[in-house]
């Protein structure tokens, strides 16, 4: 279904379709609504009942208009549709990065010394399948913000070893302009916090959220660095790119974190039109990570090797612009295994954490 078609099932204006608050508000959670707008396309409403209890399913109309010819194999489809195998959980874990473990205040996640990452909300425009805290996604004790904010600006205040926080989630654009400059307010006036970085698929799955007054907001907050998440290039469209581009000309610098997920973007092809894509609208590939193994991603996991040699192959006949790190995270504060180069020293790593590297084969 194109946009066209797409505005007339909602009943809705152009001038709806670019205000992010109309995209969030009319966000797609129902599977009859999905059966009305796919309607040449078999959904099993039983796998889909026994899916939804444990990962509900949100989709921005904008994201699902990007699904091409009402294809279930689509990149667009895999990424927001639920799938029975999501409720395989062999091999997986909640949280295999052991971030609970590591939280010093509620939703504070502090794995590095000198950085931390900051939780701020469970919400999302769209959920995404492959998302690694899909622990999030059940309905849990809600915590206020004013609370969690609270407890993490006093933490903070007391590590003077923190020079950088990293604002996620969830996603913190789903906020309105003033309560994410609250959060940021709050953060930049600690004098040992140095850097702010926010983690937001928000370009990917609503790109009409970025506009001039919220990167007005976010210059004032510089050097605050702006990390998004583009998985196959068919994401990669108009407003996507106008989105990052009104971050970049308001001085803040785009990267991207991919996730390699098998039957999306774990061929070389797709992989490099996504990388050469992402250089043509000035977005730095930055990771490239394997995916991890959360309870009910089991069917994105690729196998680590076939990656590295998807990679060598585009690292021989690409621009060093283009390329990510493809990385395997593994718990603790161990961090981020490159898999790009496979020297003795990161061989011994993987062995180090073979109990953890295991689980993805």
């Amino acid at each position: 279904m194109n946009k066209k078609n797409f505005l007339s099932y909602f009943n809705a204006s152009a001038k709806d379709w670019r205000d992010w608050r109309w995209q969030f508000g009319n966000r797609v959670t129902r599977l009859e609504t999905l059966e009305n707008i796919f309607r040449k396309t078999v959904l099993n409403k039983d796998l889909f009942k026994a899916v939804n209890p444990f990962y509900p399913m949100a989709i921005t109309p904008y994201y699902l208009s990007l699904i091409r010819n009402n294809d279930t194999k689509d990149a667009i489809f895999s990424q927001c549709i639920p799938h029975p195998q999501e409720i395989n959980f062999d091999k997986s874990a909640e949280d295999p990065l052991q971030e609970d473990s590591h939280m010093p205040v509620p939703k504070l996640v502090h794995r590095y010394s000198d950085r931390c990452l900051a939780i701020v909300t469970e919400n999302c425009a769209t959920y995404c399948r492959h998302c690694n805290r899909k622990r999030f996604w059940s309905p849990t004790k809600l915590i206020s913000l004013n609370a969690r904010l609270q407890k993490m600006i006093r933490y903070l205040i007391r590590s003077p070893q923190i020079r950088e926080v990293i604002i996620s989630g969830g996603d913190p654009l789903t906020f309105n302009n003033k309560t994410l400059e609250k959060i940021l307010a709050s953060l930049k006036a600690i004098p040992h916090i140095e850097v702010l970085r926010i983690g937001s698929r928000i370009p990917v799955v609503m790109p009409m959220r970025v506009t001039k007054e919220l990167c007005s907001i976010l210059k004032r907050y510089r050097p605050l660095w702006f990390n998004t998440q583009f998985n196959h290039p068919n994401e990669i469209t108009t407003e996507s790119a106008r989105a990052c581009q009104m971050l970049q000309e308001a001085g803040i610098p785009v990267s991207n974190q991919s996730v390699l997920l098998k039957g999306i973007n774990d061929s070389a092809e797709v992989m490099k039109n996504l990388l050469y894509g992402l250089q043509k609208i000035s977005v730095r590939p930055y990771y490239l990570f394997h995916c991890d193994p959360v309870k009910g991603c089991t069917h994105f996991r690729t196998d680590p090797k076939k990656g590295i040699i998807m990679m060598e192959e585009i690292w021989k006949q690409s621009s060093g612009l283009c390329l990510p790190q493809y990385v395997l995270d593994v718990p603790g504060s161990a961090g981020k295994i490159p898999l790009n180069v496979m020297s003795k020293a990161i061989k011994n790593d993987l062995k180090n954490h073979k109990h953890f590297f295991d689980k993805f084969q």
